[in-house]
Parts: structure tokens; C-alpha cells; sequence
């Protein structure tokens, strides 16, 4: 006899902005499948990343512990102790897969998932012989760098089209894996699925007809506020990689939002494949959820890639979908604050699965529910280091306002975000703000309070001088060295 419970599918970008869907009025971008799903469910308008960094965000999302619970802070690979989702799922009788990236150390192993088509990008084999790699080999591309041979930097601003057939992407490889599993699972049983694809992290190197699509349209400048201006005109010989603060000749930016718009117009298309491989009957059983790790600055405020606590950088896109038969009000936005660390609760409480104590997220089913409006009064967020700046970050937001400090230097930023969602009036300094300032000044204190790293002694926020370690000192990973790129 079947199992009537509903299957999950969590469908997960790499560093995609949070109003980079066509349904937040994006003036170019399309995302149809995307945006019939955000419509016709859930759709979070103040989704966030409390760590916006690949490592700690997925970290969050498999445990549903914020940073300094899971102990990770930045790109790091050290052990992560569960239970994870996959690993209360699968214990539970559902038949769990992913497909894609994974971004834990160590490499291959399965954190509670039953079965893995692995490959973190397309050079992974570096590190570990990937999936992607040997599809790749069984097609008879056998050189191990046939999926990079564009030179396109798998962490810097350079775009152009993907060279090879649109077949071989790695987006399409972790789309037919997912097909894949859908024919093969157990029918008896629900499922788990876990799809997630490396775009629009770079390398951008969408498919051609995704690159004409966006190369031939007039593409949005980037915002860039006079507080944050530090080049007026544009910059060449700036590191390839993670260059951190940018400006760039106009072609060469619009190269690199082409290529960021096209991976991700093209991801929403292998969604759509999804979507289509999944039979009509299990698809009206299934919980579909859509969200990235982090954001991305392209270009605003002259910065790429991630690690900042400004909007590009963590605000995410955030969508669910429930089946009709769990009789809930959907064709919602849902402006209340939320963060990757709710994915699991909220996940078990659909199912109807314990939630583990070591759980920090908060269920949003009282907001699906429309029992509640909110699940926190503010978030906590933090990076232990900005490339360029000397230090890390720490922020806190509650969606209408938000307040950065700057622990390296000891500057602040505070932003009125309802008002002014690009940024681009800091308010710190402003008299007439010092009193909400030095609000969110003690919230933080008490946020930070006892950790090791010396932000506060109670009193004032400390003042450090450079940036703070990647992990907490119980995590420091003396085997391997924990490097995670």
C-alpha cells in the first residue's frame, strides 16, 4: 500500500539575488516557470541569508542551525553535526536523492541522503572524481577539463557562451539526473529530491541562446551610492577572481550580467523540465520549494560576488508551493522575515515529523497558515571576512531597517531598506538616527555576547582590527586544513 504523505522537492540556485525573478519586476530578466510557481503559492519577499557565503549558507539550510551554531563563518570545510534534513527525512521512510551541488566537507559523503549524482562544479574532480565528469567521459568528452575549456574563472566577472552543446551544462546534467530519479524511485514510498544547480555562480557561461538573448537587450546599470563610490571611472588589471571592489568599461558589464541573467534564465527552464518529467497525480502531492544560498552584488555599490550584508548580496529568492489537498490559502506574498535556517522545521511540520532540538529556524507554516504574520522579531546575520575591507560583518535586520557593523573598522552602516531598498542613503552618523542606531547597537551586543572572537565586552562593540577567523575555534579542522572553494 503507498505512502499518502507529500513528497518534497527543493529546488536551490548558487548566488542568486533575491529580485532576480520576473515576479519581483525585474525590467529584463525572465523566469516563467519560476514565476507561475511564486504565484500560484508562496512567495517571500524578505527572504534572507544570515551568512552569505556558499559553505555556511548550505550548512544552515541541511541543519537548520544558524552560523554559530553550525560553527562555520565563511568557505571552510570542517565536520557538520546533524541531524540533518535529509537524515530525519530518510528515517522516516522517504526515499531521499540530490543532484548537483553540495558544497560540504568532506566530499562524497552523503549527510543522510540514501543516494547522490555528486559534482560541487565542473572542476571538481581536483578535489574528487565527480559525476558530472564521468557523464561527461561516458559521452566521450575524456578530457578532464573539456567542461572548462572556455576559461571562463569558476569565482571571477568574466562571461561568454558555454562552448560545448547545451546537452552537456552542467544545469541540464543536474536536471536530467533529477529526471532520472524521478523514473526510478519507489513508488511506494515519498520522496525527497533535492536538486541544486552551481548557476549563476560563476563561471557565467550560460548557453549561446541565452547569451544573444540579454547581450541584445539594453541591460539595468548598476546602483552605486555616493558612500560607497571609490573609482570614477573604469578600472582594468583588478584581480580575475573575487576582485571585490569594481568598475567596470560598460561592455565588460554587460558581459557579466548577460552571463549572470542568462544562467539563470536558463536554470528556470530546466526547472520547467522538472516540472514536466513529474506526473500530474505526484506532482499534486508535492511540496515545491525554491530558493538560492546567497545573492550577488553585480556591480552595485562598485562590488561583485557576495559576503556583504547590502540586499544583492542577502537577499535570496524564496518560493513555496503546498499540495491543495493541505487545504491552505495560497497565491500569497509573505513579507515577514525568513531565513535558509527555516527551510527544515518547516519541512518536518508539513510532514509531520518532530522537529530536532537542535534546530535554531522557526516553522513558517503559522505564516502559510496565516496563524501568525512573523516568526522573529529581527535577524542576525554575519561574515567573518569582506575581501577589500579588512573585516567582516554583522547585521541585523527586521525588513524595514538595517544596521552593519563593521568589527575590522568599526564603521557602521543603517539602512531604511522599505524606503530606500537599493542603499543608497547611509544614515549612520545622521543625529536624528542615533537613537534607533544605538537600539540595534545593544541587540547586536547581546547577539554577540560570550563569542570568542572578542566583538563585545558588554559595554561598546569592540573594534578588532582585521577580520575574524572562519570557524569557531571547536571546529578548526587539523586533518585537511579545511579548505572549501
Amino acid at each position: 500500500m503507498s505512502d499518502s504523505r507529500p513528497n518534497i522537492l527543493l529546488l536551490m540556485t548558487d548566488q542568486q539575488r533575491g529580485d532576480c525573478l520576473g515576479i519581483e519586476g525585474h525590467p529584463v530578466l525572465q523566469t516563467p516557470y519560476l514565476d507561475e510557481l511564486g504565484t500560484s503559492g508562496f512567495h517571500f519577499t524578505k527572504a534572507y541569508s544570515a551568512c552569505p557565503v556558499c559553505v555556511p549558507a548550505r550548512r544552515t539550510l541541511m541543519t537548520g542551525k544558524k552560523p554559530v551554531s553550525h560553527g562555520v563563518l565563511n568557505n571552510y570545510g570542517t565536520r557538520l553535526e546533524g541531524p540533518t534534513l535529509p537524515e530525519v527525512l530518510s528515517r522516516a521512510g522517504y526515499q531521499t536523492h540530490f543532484s548537483g551541488k553540495l558544497h560540504l566537507w568532506p566530499f562524497r559523503k552523503l549527510y543522510g541522503f540514501n543516494s547522490a549524482d555528486y559534482a560541487n562544479n565542473p572542476d571538481c574532480r581536483r578535489h574528487v572524481a565527480t559525476d558530472y565528469t564521468r557523464f561527461l567521459e561516458s559521452k566521450g568528452l575524456t578530457g578532464v577539463w573539456d567542461a572548462e575549456s572556455h576559461g571562463i574563472s569558476n569565482n571571477g566577472f568574466p562571461a561568454r557562451p558555454f562552448q560545448l552543446e547545451e546537452r552537456y551544462h552542467f544545469s541540464n546534467w543536474v536536471t536530467d539526473c533529477g529526471i532520472n530519479f524521478i523514473e526510478r524511485r519507489d513508488p511506494t514510498v515519498p520522496f525527497f529530491l533535492k536538486l541544486s544547480y552551481l548557476a549563476p555562480h560563476h563561471p557565467l557561461v550560460p548557453p549561446q541562446a541565452y547569451w544573444d538573448r540579454y547581450m541584445n537587450m539594453d541591460l539595468p546599470e548598476p546602483k552605486v551610492a555616493d558612500w560607497a563610490r571609490v573609482f570614477d571611472r573604469p578600472q582594468r588589471g583588478i584581480p580575475v577572481d573575487n576582485p571585490g571592489r569594481v568598475y567596470f568599461d560598460p561592455a565588460v558589464q554587460k558581459q557579466m550580467q548577460a552571463g549572470y541573467y542568462g544562467s539563470i534564465n536558463h536554470v528556470d527552464n530546466q526547472i520547467g523540465r522538472i516540472f514536466n518529467a513529474i506526473p500530474k497525480n505526484v506532482m499534486k502531492n508535492t511540496i515545491v520549494i525554491f530558493l538560492s544560498d546567497h545573492g550577488e552584488m553585480l556591480g552595485d555599490h562598485q562590488w561583485v560576488c557576495k559576503c556583504n550584508a547590502f540586499e544583492p548580496s542577502i537577499r535570496i529568492p524564496f518560493l513555496i508551493k503546498m499540495p491543495d489537498s493541505m487545504g491552505l490559502k495560497q497565491k500569497r506574498k509573505i513579507g515577514a522575515v525568513v531565513e535558509l535556517m527555516d527551510v527544515m522545521p518547516t519541512v518536518l511540520d508539513a510532514v509531520g515529523l518532530d522537529i530536532p532540538d537542535s534546530v535554531d529556524g522557526k516553522s513558517l507554516m503559522p505564516l502559510l497558515t496565516g496563524e501568525k504574520k512573523s516568526v522573529r522579531n529581527y535577524l542576525h546575520g554575519e561574515c567573518s571576512n569582506i575581501k577589500t575591507l579588512n573585516s567582516g560583518m554583522q547585521y541585523l535586520t527586521d525588513g524595514r531597517k538595517k544596521y552593519i557593523y563593521y568589527p575590522g573598522t568599526g564603521e557602521e552602516h543603517y539602512f531604511d531598506i522599505e524606503n530606500d531598498p537599493c542603499e543608497m542613503t547611509n544614515l549612520a552618523g545622521k543625529p536624528e538616527f542615533a537613537k534607533e542606531i544605538k537600539n540595534w547597537r545593544e541587540l547586536l551586543m547581546k547577539e554577540l555576547k560570550g563569542r570568542p572572537e572578542k566583538f563585545t565586552d558588554g559595554r561598546k562593540l569592540n573594534v578588532l582590527g582585521g577580520p575574524t577567523p572562519k570557524c569557531l575555534p571547536e571546529y578548526i579542522n587539523q586533518v585537511e586544513g579545511g579548505s572549501v572553494t
